[in-house]
């Protein structure tokens, strides 16, 4: 097979993340260092620098790479404000949400059949479920043992004043105990992700005003770069970013924003969570813009997962499982980044138990990497469409149209 033409001199790479309230500095780290790490092992040269200029956070990478030299600027699209909103909850707010977010997905049904894709995400969004409880049973029992150590104590010095001391001592138990769990919650990662999965369930699936005046200025961004002097747009959605990607995309399809003649126009989405929103009642949205998107030839759209990354649906085709697979599909092209052979074996050991870090190992390095490459597909000199041009989807990939909310119109 001919190896790839070096088409891409100039690229713009936006990238969508996940939920996450911390500030976009993370990635530009991540992206440095993974990037070096990667150049070493592949044999090619890649820097970053601080981005001069512009309305939007980013950074400028230059790579030469197969005897190529390419200049990218990335540029992170930022909705981090909106996920530190949506996590300003109180304590009883966040188990009021719990109590929410299991009805919305064990009254629907969708539950049962998100578990029929893969076990992995559901276990994880069950995950902070199980360690609330967990977290207030802890505190009630040190409540009680409180109560009766305090009522031993002082009920036979103060009488009727040592119970009400007692009392008093127990519920401040109760109330220290919760706060320090919460407090201790980079440790634990339930109230994160508790909100995390709220967030959705909150509108059962459908966009706030506030996400979708964020979408419309991701669209705008998109646009201008579009009309630049560059020969690929990259726009990269991670995790829940996956799914905000599909709806930014297909406005801007839609709107007649992406011209014939202009830069080459790809979606890589990395590491979905597609059928966590999708699988939802009122997510007719994001269901009419997979089905859109998915035939559209205005664009290529890429989607890398892996089995091993326990937060993923894995190689469930989007569009299929949500049910709206319209005839003549064209997108995604869904193929697996095969954590298990990718990584050497003392490196996979060292990874497999850490979920959260195996959910970006797509943007970090892999030291025995195989025709996935996040660093050669935002500052290499071959565009997405024809690196896997030739590249089949994986044999394996799940496509069963298993979603009972199939509408795209409310």
């Amino acid at each position: 097979m001919a190896a790839p033409e070096h088409t891409v001199k100039r690229r713009r790479v936006f990238y969508i993340p996940g939920y996450d309230p911390i500030h976009p500095r993370r990635y530009r780290e991540l992206y440095r260092t993974e990037s070096a790490t990667q150049a070493e092992v592949s044999g090619y040269e890649i820097a970053l620098s601080a981005r001069q200029g512009g309305a939007r956070y980013g950074w400028d990478v230059d790579a030469t790479i197969e005897g190529a030299q390419v200049a990218a600027q990335v540029e992170v699209l930022v909705w981090s404000d909106i996920v530190r909103d949506s996590m300003d909850t109180s304590i009883l707010g966040t188990y009021a949400q719990l109590v929410r977010t299991a009805w919305v997905y064990i009254g629907s049904g969708a539950l049962w059949r998100l578990m029929r894709l893969r076990k992995g995400p559901v276990i994880a969004a069950l995950y902070p479920v199980a360690m609330l409880l967990a977290q207030l049973l802890v505190a009630c029992l040190a409540a009680a043992l409180t109560l009766w150590a305090g009522k031993a104590l002082l009920l036979p010095l103060f009488g009727t004043a040592g119970h009400l001391a007692a009392f008093a001592a127990g519920i401040g138990a109760f109330i220290a105990l919760m706060r320090w769990f919460k407090a201790k919650d980079a440790k634990f990662f339930a109230y994160y992700l508790m909100h995390d999965y709220a967030y959705g369930a909150a509108t059962q699936g459908a966009n706030t005003p506030q996400m979708e005046a964020r979408l419309s200025d991701f669209a705008n961004a998109i646009a201008e770069a579009l009309q630049a002097d560059v020969d690929e747009v990259l726009v990269v959605g991670h995790s829940s970013g996956a799914h905000l990607g599909v709806s930014v995309l297909a406005d801007l399809i839609r709107d007649g924003r992406v011209a014939a003649g202009g830069p080459a126009l790809a979606f890589l989405s990395l590491g979905q969570v597609v059928p966590m929103v999708s699988f939802l009642e009122n997510a007719h949205r994001l269901r009419a813009d997979l089905a859109y998107l998915s035939t559209s030839d205005a664009l290529t759209w890429v989607d890398v997962t892996a089995p091993g990354d326990g937060c993923a649906f894995a190689l469930c085709d989007p569009v299929a499982v949500s049910g709206v697979a319209p005839e003549g599909q064209r997108w995604p092209l869904v193929f697996s980044a095969a954590f298990t052979q990718s990584l050497t074996p003392a490196r996979w050991q060292a990874l497999r138990w850490r979920f959260f870090r195996l959910h970006f190992q797509y943007m970090c390095a892999f030291d025995a990497p195989k025709d996935y490459d996040y660093f050669q597909i935002t500052g290499g000199p071959v565009t997405l469409a024809d690196r896997y041009r030739n590249r089949p989807a994986s044999k394996s990939r799940i496509t069963a149209a298993v979603n009972k909310f199939t509408g795209v119109a409310p």
